[in-house]
């Protein structure tokens, strides 16, 4: 009987945490909302929304949520953890797809299109599943994804 009190007070526990261990992590409304706000900064001006989006106190970083941006070319132009000039369409997941190249396509002018794709958490070496809005803005091509 101890037994199974001991069981039940640690779900109750573990219960109780999930709700902060959730909040850890960026949701895909607040994916969304970032790539609306990065949309409207990079109107405001090109140079200084990417060195915003570089910057890791610049307010485009929020848990394991991140602007990220590539010129016409492919090349990064954002990015917290990838070198800049790294061509976005040769990016590969751990399971061989070229969601890279799916980025590069779906970045469309006024549009918001979603690309799934296997990608670390930035505290994690371990790929998990993340979906990635994307749009472009002028000779942008941006997206944010969320973890799921």
């Amino acid at each position: 009987m101890k037994k199974y009190a001991f069981l039940f007070a640690s779900s109750l526990s573990l219960m109780a945490a999930l709700p902060v261990l959730a909040s850890d992590f960026g949701t895909a409304e607040e994916a969304r909302a970032m790539l609306d706000r990065a949309v409207t900064e990079l109107k405001a001006g090109e140079a200084g929304a990417l060195a915003k989006f570089n910057d890791a106190a610049g307010g485009y970083r929020d848990r394991d949520l991140y602007i990220f941006c590539a010129d016409k070319d492919g090349k990064l132009v954002a990015h917290p953890a990838l070198p800049l000039g790294t061509d976005m369409r040769a990016l590969k997941d751990k399971t061989g797809k070229a969601f890279g190249e799916e980025l590069f396509i779906a970045a469309k002018e006024g549009q918001y299109n979603q690309v799934s794709y296997m990608w670390p958490r930035p505290s994690s070496p371990y790929p998990v599943s993340k979906v990635s809005y994307m749009t472009r803005v002028g000779n942008d091509l941006c997206g944010v994804g969320y973890y799921k």
